[in-house]
């Protein structure tokens, strides 16, 4: 079986039919460079005043690439779960994108109307591949569609996130974490720290996990040799903004 397409996995796969799509999910990185396309920037921050922002996506390859862009509705189920909605909210420009070799091109994203909410509204725009846009080689079986999907946050002045954190263990070298936001703009975990009374580090993970308002998630950490000891500790939760909150938790004997 031969791949039309030879793709860095950095996402989740998503099967959509005959084809699999590798759905990529946002990241700091300043671009994302997935196969043969890159694509500037990974997240769209506007304001309810905002008219419209720019993202641009250039094709490296040597063969035409055609791909079509659609914004959802981005909300999270009470476990975490993403759930998207197809949303005329915001408005493409263009929706179809052709990309001819070693090209760019700038997709605009406007609003259709002023957006008046005091929480934040958050949306994915994904872009993905249209492979049936490209001829097929005689022994091409299956072919590999390429896609991404980008955070679009609407903030209005004032919103910002307010993660509350616990911790309880579940096994000798585990403990799980319990992180709620309860503020009216998203949060994104880059990494948690549980540290001893003296400042020791028993356990840590990293994440890019989002927490998007009123939602609670919870997370595992297992600490990599020995157990963690019982008794009072501090969970350390650094988040994309470089910001680092601390909560005094007890872990169970």
């Amino acid at each position: 079986m031969k791949l039309t397409r030879t793709v860095r996995r950095i996402g989740k796969a998503v099967l959509t039919g005959s084809v699999l799509a590798p759905l990529v999910f946002g990241a700091c990185a300043p671009a994302w460079a997935v196969g043969q396309f890159v694509v500037t920037p990974v997240r769209i921050f506007m304001q309810p005043r905002d008219r419209a922002a720019a993202v641009t996506i250039s094709n490296e390859g040597d063969e035409e690439m055609v791909m079509q862009a659609d914004v959802f509705v981005w909300k999270q189920k009470p476990g975490g779960e993403d759930e998207l909605t197809l949303s005329e909210d915001l408005f493409l420009s263009p929706p179809i994108i052709k990309l001819a070799p070693k090209s760019r091109q700038v997709v605009r994203l406007a609003m259709v109307r002023p957006a008046r909410s005091a929480e934040q509204l958050t949306y994915r725009m994904i872009v993905r591949e249209i492979p049936e846009a490209r001829p097929n080689a005689n022994d091409v079986q299956v072919q590999i569609a390429l896609a991404f999907s980008m955070p679009v946050f609407v903030t209005p002045p004032g919103a910002k996130s307010r993660v509350e954190c616990a911790v309880e263990r579940t096994a000798a070298d585990a403990v799980r974490v319990a992180c709620e936001n309860a503020g009216t703009a998203y949060a994104q975990v880059r990494e948690f720290v549980l540290s001893g009374p003296a400042g020791d580090k028993l356990a840590s993970r990293e994440t890019g996990i989002y927490i998007l308002p009123s939602i609670k998630r919870t997370f595992d950490i297992k600490r990599a040799e020995g157990p963690i000891p019982g008794g009072k500790a501090t969970l350390a939760v650094t988040l994309d903004d470089g910001s680092t909150r601390t909560f005094d938790v007890t872990v169970a004997e």
